[in-house]
């Protein structure tokens, strides 16, 4: 296989995760859902090889288990077991700013700030997939301003994991126009070089990410199995 073919495969995989990871999370596929291969090939249009790397991506991320004579399904998702993680991510992106604050140059502040304002007709806009990958822009720059390899590792696996609830959060009223007064004081921060206060206002951040998540998957996960998209079925 290519580079190209690989690269090609990769992405195919990557969407299709998305689409899957975000349906378990606005419970459209319920917990106890049983996602067949076959079904799932032939709803995105692929074969069955992609389809099972989409299952162990998900499974990596918490998202469905695969159980002896059952195949995969789609698991409950636990309020301890996200808090845990966005307690974790807290702490990593408060040191990951507070670094930030203290170790960017200036075209790194000034092109933070530049995706910042531009950011703003989004929230105008209400595209909150668009404001999703804005987000992850914003923070993946502050991850790598802080210069700290070990941090950015840890913090861009938590991250991975915990994906489709950060984009569940802007499907919350006024979640975007929140999340966006959030990162004007994190950025005003970083410009200014206030290291302490960057990292209190990074953790209430994602505190606060980490309550909206919560609240969403609390409305949405509790839906009959019933109501799952075609292409997967339930017992």
């Amino acid at each position: 296989m290519s580079t190209l073919e690989r690269a090609a495969k990769g992405t195919v995989v990557d969407s299709i995760v998305q689409t899957l990871a975000d349906d378990i999370v606005r419970g459209e596929l319920a917990p106890g859902t049983k996602l067949d291969a076959q079904s799932m090939a032939e709803r995105f249009g692929v074969s069955r090889t992609p389809i099972r790397e989409t299952f162990g991506h998900l499974a990596a991320m918490g998202l469905v288990t695969h159980r002896p004579n059952r195949g995969v399904i789609v698991a409950t998702l636990s309020p301890e077991t996200l808090n845990d993680l966005y307690e974790a991510m807290a702490e990593l992106e408060a040191a990951l700013a507070r670094l930030a604050a203290l170790r960017m140059d200036s075209q790194q502040r000034q092109a933070l700030l530049e995706l910042h304002q531009q950011s703003v007709h989004l929230v105008r806009d209400g595209s909150s997939d668009d404001y999703s990958a804005y987000n992850q822009r914003f923070h993946q720059m502050i991850f790598e301003g802080a210069r700290s390899s070990q941090l950015l590792k840890l913090a861009e696996a938590t991250r991975h994991r915990l994906a489709p609830f950060r984009r569940a959060q802007f499907r919350m009223d006024n979640r975007m126009s929140r999340s966006w007064e959030e990162h004007d004081c994190i950025v005003q921060a970083i410009l200014t070089g206030d290291a302490e206060g960057v990292a209190r206002l990074m953790r209430t951040h994602v505190q606060t990410v980490s309550a909206m998540s919560a609240e969403f998957v609390a409305e949405h996960q509790f839906r009959n199995p019933s109501q799952s998209r075609d292409g997967a079925s339930s017992k």
